[in-house]
């Protein structure tokens, strides 16, 4: 039996199932109860949140013979018909691969064709910034006034490189991020159904890793299922993402705090000689200074940064140490060296001047002002 990746697998079939974009599908759901259905949608967004989703499970309810509260009912005999992804109702195009204006007159000509066996014929045209602009203009006609029975669903995740006639053109929703609580609580439900056991710790770094996106972090949850053979744990988690322990990066930043070049030094000798990746680790210094910054600075930072409670007390603990400028100016040092890292023979001599840098500037800085 063909393996199939956690995203692929648990792709939502329904609306209900979609997580995190509550404003967008609501809104379609009541587009289709009420019959009141564009002819031109548009999806934007960042990668792996629900656009071609979406738009699949959009394409289905449109001609759902017995939609349940505007969504696909997945019984009748049109929904399985569909769910089969190769009906001819159903066309997705991959703009980067199909974007000369050749490729839209084909499609110009074919919406001309009655659907087979169902109410609407939908287009789904991916990333679709890609097109050339003869190809933008040769679809404008078509997007403006197509036949009554075709709708457009244009997916971007760059939607200021659209002509603007293209944008009025269109209904436009905007997919959001999807936040650490949703997608840890997706994590957890997709691995009980596959009796994998889990640390609750472990699955927040996996969200965390995720950004956002509900395929990257399924996609890094694959990866850990194969790396563990066993029970999905914090230090497991870790060792794939390469990603840092709370306990290094509070270490780290107290020798920062009081001054120690040897030591500090030799923490950074220690991180290079274990295999750690230098320019992950240099990301988490810029991130930990954003972390303690929102925890100095904020109400409501356990919701915003979502971390393990045992984390969250260290980090709280260590907040208190710094000040707000401070922090600002670590998150400057450590987030402007991406570009130096990328390029660099030595990551380990370029962490060691960033080190240098944020411990003796700050005093040059004090100097300056005394």
């Amino acid at each position: 039996m063909e393996h199939l990746s956690l995203y692929r697998k648990y792709r939502p079939k329904n609306f209900e199932e979609v997580i995190g974009q509550e404003h967008i599908t609501r809104a379609l759901q009541n587009q289709i109860a009420q019959d009141k259905i564009g002819h031109a949608y548009l999806f934007t967004g960042s990668r792996g949140i629900g656009k071609t989703s979406v738009a699949r499970i959009f394409a289905r309810a449109v001609n759902c013979l017995n939609n349940q509260n505007g969504s696909p009912c997945g019984e009748c005999e049109v929904c399985k018909r569909l769910a089969e992804q190769n009906d001819i109702n159903i066309i997705e195009i991959d703009a980067a691969s199909n974007n000369k204006v050749d490729d839209v007159r084909e499609i110009r000509e074919k919406v001309k064709f009655l659907p087979v066996g169902t109410k609407y014929k939908v287009y789904i045209i991916d990333e679709v910034h890609m097109l050339t602009d003869s190809a933008f203009n040769a679809l404008l006609k078509t997007l403006e006034e197509p036949p009554s029975h075709v709708i457009f669903i244009l997916a971007t995740t760059e939607v200021h490189k659209l002509p603007a006639t293209i944008l009025s053109r269109c209904i436009r929703f905007d997919f959001r991020l999807v936040s650490v609580g949703q997608l840890t609580q997706l994590l957890a439900d997709i691995l009980d159904k596959e009796e994998i056991s889990y640390d609750e710790e472990a699955l927040k770094l996996i969200a965390v890793a995720g950004e956002g996106s509900v395929r990257d972090t399924l996609s890094i949850a694959d990866c850990i299922v194969a790396y563990s053979s066993g029970k999905i744990t914090k230090e497991n988690v870790m060792k794939v993402l390469g990603t840092t322990d709370y306990d290094l990066l509070i270490k780290y930043f107290d020798l920062l705090k009081d001054k120690n070049i040897g030591e500090l030094l030799s923490l950074v000798q220690e991180i290079d000689s274990s295999g750690k990746n230098i320019s992950v680790f240099v990301k988490d210094l810029s991130k930990h200074a954003r972390n303690l910054l929102i925890i100095k600075s904020c109400k409501e930072a356990e919701e915003i940064l979502n971390l393990p409670q045992e984390a969250m007390e260290k980090m709280k603990n260590q907040a208190q140490e710094f000040d707000e400028k401070q922090l600002i100016k670590y998150m400057q040092i450590y987030g402007g060296a991406e570009n130096e890292l990328r390029w660099t023979l030595s990551p380990r001599l370029l962490l060691e001047t960033l080190s240098l840098t944020a411990m003796t500037g700050l005093e040059n800085d004090e100097v300056k002002k005394n």
